[in-house]
């Protein structure tokens, strides 16, 4: 099955995301359509009116929001120099820096994180979790699951694709080719059967 996540504004929608999840849970294919943002830039005094902690090798606003700077948002760039995890560009600990009075005053960007590889196939494992359960509680007998998830902000989508058939013999090789590259569980037939038309 795949997911895909969606804005919505209004009646159009634009595609933020495209999970492609097999039928184990595991992560075939993740393509992010989005750049972040939400970034906001704000020079501070000392002593910093943000608390900082570090999480998942990032450092986060645990606490206090203001001029759009909420919690969760990482640190992106400490004096124009581009963070990555916890150390800026020139190799500094972001948070040691912060901690000196010397450096002050000091220019921060903050923003949305990107997910990182592991967060992604967590992400894809735990919504393949929750359709399952879904399936499985539902009133219905042979419900299909989760076909959408809608929040304030957002519409999840999980459409599923047929699988486990092999293609018709009578169909031509542009369309086989087309259905198994689409279809993760189709196994390709072994050396000694030829695909039908092909020389």
């Amino acid at each position: 099955g795949a997911a895909a996540g969606g804005a919505l504004r209004g009646s159009a929608m634009a595609i933020f995301s495209v999970y492609v999840v097999n039928k184990a849970g595991g992560l075939i294919y993740q393509l992010d359509h989005y750049a972040p943002r939400t970034e906001s830039e704000k020079t501070f005094a000392f002593p910093l009116d943000l608390v900082l902690r570090p999480h998942d090798e990032r450092v986060l606003v645990a606490f206090g929001q203001r001029d759009g700077i909420r919690v969760g948002h990482a640190v992106l760039a400490v004096n124009g120099l581009e963070v990555n995890g916890r150390f800026t560009a020139d190799g500094r600990d972001v948070l040691e820096y912060l901690s000196q009075a010397a450096h002050f005053p000091v220019a921060l960007r903050f923003g949305r994180p990107r997910l990182s590889s592991n967060e992604k196939l967590m992400l894809a494992s735990m919504f393949h979790s929750l359709f399952a359960i879904g399936s499985q509680l539902s009133p219905e007998p042979g419900s299909s699951g989760i076909e959408t998830l809608e929040t304030d902000t957002f519409k999840l989508h999980c459409y599923q694709t047929l699988t486990g058939r092999p293609p018709t013999r009578a169909s031509p090789l542009p369309l086989r080719v087309r259905w198994a590259t689409r279809n993760p569980l189709w196994r390709l037939p072994s050396r000694r059967h030829q695909v039908h038309g092909a020389r």
